[in-house]
């Protein structure tokens, strides 16, 4: 009977033992089990971006930084450039470089005339490559020095791993003075970032938006004669085949691009209660997936608009009434015995009335965190307006944004004039 009542016992507490370490195995909460395990989404694209076309950061990203051919979504550079450096009213002549173009093309004859204005929704909403070129010949003179000035507009935005070879996007390489061999290529984040650019940043943004989201589009060509430019009698129609504008509520706009080289490539934007996402996908299939990247696209878009929310930096601006006075080592006072100190405050440009305040879109749940550095004293002399330290924003432990703090005031330093004046004034006087 004592031995049946020990081996019940035994058997009793190897089953609690086991019940603890099981339970021990699990994860304290769903939520913060949901923390350790970051969503992962199912993309077909293999490099894809989303950003925040406001502020400019990676929301989501695959493979951002790796560099890939982009197809006709270069075609988003050859347009902005066009407004921002063109006249809409010229008229460009068309080469028979332009002419030779391969397919899609509007078949532009040597000796013919555009509007360039024309030109640009034969770019945006066929994705025409002899359009492509005669804009390029017009605005740059020629192929090769347009495509210095997409490059020179890429580093001038920030996208130092991007490469333009030519305006319509067409598969193409070149040896570099150094040897290498140089492919027309992006990465996700700077195809995003150059979108991002032709929405929210350029003085053309406007007109670009109006090109890119109008559905169709008439026009025709002209002959010169005489210093003057009359109807040839050929008409065009353009159609827009960015399927992403009635896709969704709030799509805004957009460039589809296909090459052998690139496969299908996309970039868009969508704007909804005060956000505004950018979506670029590299490499999302070849034929016949064409419809990968609408699904991509979605997926991408979706997540920003379930995941993200609006905030400004006012929300978590620094308080400056609590920057404290710097004590001034060797500095001039009213009087002997006295510490010198500095005033203090943040050096904030006064917007102007009519610009919005800074916004930027946070995770669900992630917070602006501030962070003050600032030197605890000084040498004289100092002046007003010296920087003395700085205010940082992070957002996911990375610096987002730095205000400086600057002196008020100038401190100079003791001297034989101050010594003198200060002795007069408290023996002689």
């Amino acid at each position: 009977m004592k031995l049946v009542r020990r081996s019940y016992r035994k058997a009793i507490t190897l089953l609690f033992m086991s019940a603890l370490i099981f339970l021990s195995s699990l994860p304290l909460s769903l939520s913060h089990a949901e923390e350790k395990a970051p969503e992962t989404l199912k993309l077909y694209a293999q490099a894809a971006v989303l950003m925040d076309a406001s502020s400019g950061r990676i929301l989501y990203e695959k493979n951002a930084q790796k560099a890939l051919p982009m197809a006709s979504t270069t075609k988003i550079m050859t347009c902005i450039l066009a407004l921002e450096y063109g006249n809409m009213t010229d008229y460009a002549a068309a080469s028979s470089y332009a002419a030779s173009m391969p397919k899609v093309k509007l078949n532009v004859s040597p000796g013919e005339y555009y509007k360039l204005e024309d030109l640009l929704y034969s770019l945006m909403l066929e994705s025409h490559n002899d359009a492509a070129v005669v804009i390029a010949e017009h605005i740059a003179g020629s192929t090769e020095s347009f495509a210095d000035m997409m490059n020179q507009k890429a580093r001038d935005i920030g996208c130092f791993d991007t490469f333009f070879i030519t305006p319509n996007g067409l598969d193409a390489t070149l040896t570099g003075e150094d040897g290498s061999l140089k492919t027309h290529s992006t990465t996700a984040a700077d195809l995003a970032r150059i979108m991002s650019y032709c929405i929210m940043d350029s003085p053309k943004k406007e007109e670009f938006l109006k090109i890119t989201r109008t559905p169709s589009y008439s026009f025709g060509s002209y002959q010169e004669k005489e210093g003057s430019f009359l109807p040839s009698g050929r008409t065009f129609q353009c159609h827009n085949h960015n399927a992403f504008l009635s896709m969704m509520e709030g799509a805004l706009s957009g460039k589809t691009g296909f090459t052998g080289n690139a496969g299908y490539c996309y970039v868009g934007a969508l704007r909804r209660d005060q956000r505004t996402y950018v979506v670029a996908l590299l490499a999302c299939g070849w034929p016949n997936n064409r419809t990968y990247k609408w699904s991509d696209t979605r997926e991408l878009m979706n997540y920003g608009l379930e995941n993200f929310e609006y905030h400004t930096l006012s929300e978590a601006a620094y308080d400056e009434s609590s920057l404290s006075p710097i004590r001034v080592m060797q500095g001039q006072t009213e009087g002997l015995n006295q510490t010198a100190y500095v005033h203090l405050k943040i050096d904030r440009p006064t917007p102007p009335p009519s610009k919005e305040e800074e916004g930027l879109l946070l995770k669900k749940g992630e917070q602006i965190q501030v962070q003050s550095k600032i030197s605890d004293t000084l040498t004289a002399p100092v002046a007003a307006g010296a920087q003395v330290g700085e205010i940082q924003y992070l957002i996911g432990g990375e610096v987002y944004k730095i205000e400086y703090v600057v002196t008020t005031e100038d401190i100079p330093a003791i001297d034989l004039s101050w010594c003198l004046h200060q002795i007069l004034n408290r023996y002689c006087l």
